[in-house]
């Protein structure tokens, strides 16, 4: 198919007639320098990405090349920011949506005139932009959006007579309580539901994250830990941080009624694979990790519960993509920006109209595929939820994925200066707890105080 070049810049619109009119000139070709990008990522294997790189390259004659790093997760982080501080960084990068707080000063954000506020909210779902838009300013876009889901053992469900998975938190401790069995020395048999503790159990700081936010928790208020903190509640105060912490840690005490986890048996993902615990948490990467160890398993997915009086949420855990601030190139660095934000507008928005691209001089030149949809082809391809709205309606019906789309409709989180040592610091809370150290009480108000100390508050 043939290229079609329209040239709209504003100076172009104002001399057209004068330098296009009845001359028969041809629009100049629209490629007015060269470079590379380069992308460095956690998730994705090249060729996952490589049929969009190549379709972009097409429309956008100014880029070269685009190399993609895939980077072990437990090491990504490290060498990032050892390369950032040496120039040799990549260019457009995976940043984690609790990581902002500590990249703010090696990221850039969006030029106005390439992604705007309004498109940004209007295409992605609201946690998108309380986790990277601030002050007006757009920080990264994510090409999908993970929540937590509801694993649960059809099977183990058929036999104790449950005919759908819980709906509510009532639900799910009734449930809880109806799946879980004992044997004759009253050591768990059979889990009901994987919760309770911190260390043998998939993301467990995430589900009380989730219960958090459910209560209405304020996790910060100006820069001070708030989550420990008691609200006036008619003629009482309530903590609903410390309320979550009872409720979470209830299913791992000995002599509840809703006992049905400890610390010493498997971890969440291989018991629920071995069917020793029938209801578990995760997010949609985890359907393979699942399938893998029991390809036989009689198992479907559900949306979390949700308390009757509380605030519908899910926890958003995801990675969007930014540009970095110190790179070399071979272009100014204002176009070098410009072109790695052109990129990332184009792997993650919805398009408009027919794909376009824009070059840094107000040129455009349709794609060879005005159909095709980046985003959409990374979602069908990957089977990853999306940010996008317009993507997610079609991904309602999925039946395993489903559920985690339509719930990044509610999903939530928040900024953390270190969310690795904020995570150790809840996992060292929800411990003190089981082991009988603390009381829900004083844990959490310890937990506030690590926080405060850990970013020097």
């Amino acid at each position: 198919m043939n290229v079609k070049i329209k040239i709209l810049s504003g100076f172009f619109i104002i001399a057209s007639v004068a330098l296009l009119s009845g001359c028969g000139c041809k629009p100049q070709n629209p490629k007015q320098y060269s470079l590379n990008l380069e992308v460095w990522g956690v998730l994705d294997d090249r060729e996952t990405l490589n049929k969009i790189f190549e379709v972009y390259k097409k429309t956008n004659p100014n880029v070269e090349k685009i190399e993609y790093k895939k980077i072990t997760y437990d090491t990504y982080k490290k060498e990032l920011i050892e390369a950032m501080a040496s120039g040799q960084g990549p260019d457009i990068f995976l940043l984690h949506n609790t990581w902002l707080s500590g990249f703010s000063d090696k990221t850039v954000p969006a030029p106005g005139e390439i992604l705007t506020e309004q498109k940004f909210r209007n295409d992605f779902v609201d946690v998108v932009a309380d986790d990277f838009l601030v002050n007006g300013q757009i920080w990264a876009a994510p090409m999908s959006v993970n929540c937590l889901g509801l694993y649960y053992n059809k099977d183990l469900f058929n036999e104790a007579g449950i005919t759908s998975p819980p709906k509510t938190w009532d639900e799910f401790v009734e449930d809880t309580e109806k799946l879980t069995k004992f044997d004759e020395f009253n050591a768990i048999k059979q889990s009901g539901a994987a919760i309770g503790t911190a260390y043998n159990i998939n993301r467990s700081t995430d589900i009380f994250n989730l219960l958090m936010l459910q209560n209405g928790t304020k996790m910060f208020e100006g820069d001070r830990a708030a989550f420990d903190r008691a609200l006036s509640v008619g003629s009482s105060y309530v903590s609903s941080g410390e309320n979550a912490l009872n409720f979470y840690t209830q299913f791992a005490k000995t002599g509840s009624p809703s006992y049905t986890w400890n610390s010493n048996l498997h971890y969440s993902l291989d018991a629920f694979a071995e069917s020793t615990v029938a209801m578990m948490f995760s997010y949609p990467w985890n359907i393979e990790t699942v399938k893998s160890k029991a390809p036989k398993l009689n198992f479907a997915i559900a949306s979390v519960p949700q308390f009757e009086s509380g605030v519908k949420a899910n926890y958003a855990n995801y990675w969007a993509l930014a540009v970095a601030k110190n790179k070399a190139s071979t272009v100014d660095d204002k176009v070098r920006v410009a072109e790695a934000w052109k990129l990332i507008k184009y792997l993650a928005t919805r398009p408009e109209g027919e794909a376009s691209y824009i070059s840094s001089f107000g040129q455009i030149a349709q794609t060879e595929d005005p159909n095709f949809d980046p985003g959409l082809f990374y979602a069908q391809n990957n089977h990853q939820p999306s940010g996008r709205r317009d993507i997610i309606e079609k991904q309602k019906t999925d039946p395993m994925i489903g559920v985690f789309a339509v719930d990044n409709l509610i999903a939530k989180s928040w900024r953390q200066a270190d969310p690795e040592g904020i995570e150790q610091i809840f996992a060292g809370m929800i411990d003190s707890v089981n082991r009988g150290e603390a009381k829900a009480s004083d844990a959490i108000h310890t937990a506030a105080t690590r926080v405060n100390a850990l970013t020097g508050r």
